[in-house]
This record gives structure tokens, sequence and C-alpha cells, in this order.
């Protein structure tokens, strides 16, 4: 387990939480007060994430992109509701990190089919690196917390990545989208890396100056 000591700052992710917060408080206490669970919420993404990417694989690009931007805001309510209700899991937090990886990946898949039936070899290669950056971002930070190290860095987290998404689609240019996905996603993955070693690197310093004293 790592000693390693971080002064941990806010994400881009954490930050937009707190700038929205006037707007996601009160919504999460409707669907509370509405007799939705938390665990529906995130069910409910997922099954509208599924539908944008089976509209951008049948073609509907821009549809399937406002279909996404309606269902992404739910990824922000899932966790606010619980946490209003009392009723944090692990299990939770386990289910809802699982539906976005699913999200993300359906995403990319409509778009890899989307690819194939336009006859975009070079996009649908590249459609498939950025899906490898989306799956080792996440994998990483999950990997890296697991051994005791921090990875809540980089560029392009999973929102920054919606950002760049959701627009690229409703405005049809979803090969300007996959470009960006590829080369910052897998760019913050050397960044959780990079980041992660030099963590290692600190404690085996320390151990070394420990054992010497």
């Amino acid at each position: 387990m790592s000693t390693y000591q971080t002064k941990e700052q806010p994400t881009f992710t954490d930050r937009m939480r707190m700038v929205f917060k006037g707007i996601i408080d009160p919504a999460a206490a409707f669907l509370n007060r509405i007799g939705l669970h938390p665990n529906t919420v995130t069910v409910l993404g997922l099954v509208g994430n599924a539908a944008g990417a089976v509209l951008i694989a049948l073609g509907f690009v821009t549809l399937g992109g406002i279909i996404v931007l309606i269902f992404a805001p739910l990824d922000a309510l899932d966790g606010t509701m619980a946490r209003m209700r009392g009723e944090v899991t692990t299990l939770g937090a386990f289910v809802d990190s699982v539906t976005d990886r699913y999200s993300e990946l359906m995403l990319l898949g409509g778009l890899t089919f989307y690819f194939i039936q336009h006859n975009n070899p070079l996009a649908t290669i590249v459609t498939y690196v950025a899906a490898c950056g989306a799956v080792l971002v996440s994998y990483i930070k999950a990997r890296a917390e697991s051994l005791g190290y921090e990875a809540k860095i980089g560029f392009l987290s999973r929102l920054e990545r919606y950002i760049v998404l959701i627009p690229c689609l409703i405005f049809n240019i979803p090969i300007v989208a996959v470009w960006i996905l590829a080369i910052f996603g897998n760019f913050t993955a050397i960044q959780r890396i990079y980041y992660v070693r030099k963590q290692a690197w600190s404690t085996s310093k320390n151990l070394v100056k420990g054992k010497k004293s």
C-alpha cells in the first residue's frame, strides 16, 4: 500500500458539480419525491445511451446526439439522489461505474458500425483507439486506487469526453469527435500512468530513507 501523500485538487468534474449544484440538487430531490430509485435513474441513463448508440449506428447521428444530451445529465443525478436518501452503498457506486463504461462503449460501438457502413476504415480504427483510451483511463484510475495510489487527474476524463462527443454528434461531425477522443483519451491514460509511476518512485525513495535512518 502506498504511503505517498498528495494534495488532491478538484477535478473538472468536481468543479462542474459545484457550479451546477443549484440545478442538480433540486432535480435529484424531485426525482426522489416522485418515487424513483437511484438505480432506476442509472438504468434509464444506460437505456438512453443505448438508444442513442442505435440511432447513430443507423445513420441518425444528430438525433442520436440529442438523445444522449437528454439522458447524459442522469449520470449526475443518481449519486446525488442516493446521498439525499442516505442510501450510498459500495454496490450502488459499482453499478454506476459499470453502467458508465457500458454507456460510453455502446456509443463508440454505434460510431464504429456507422463508419463501417460508410466504408471508412480509418475512422473505424480511430474509433477503436478512442474506445481503448476510454477504457484505459477508467481502468488505470481504478487499479491505481486499489493499490493505494491516486490517479484522478488528466486532460480528458469521462465528463470532458462527453463534452467533446455530444456537440460533434449533434452537428453531425463524428469524425472530429473520435479523433479528439483517440488522441487526448490515450494522452490522459499516459498522464495517469506517469502520475502513478511518480508516486511509486516517491514511495520507494521514502522506504529506502526510512531503512537508512
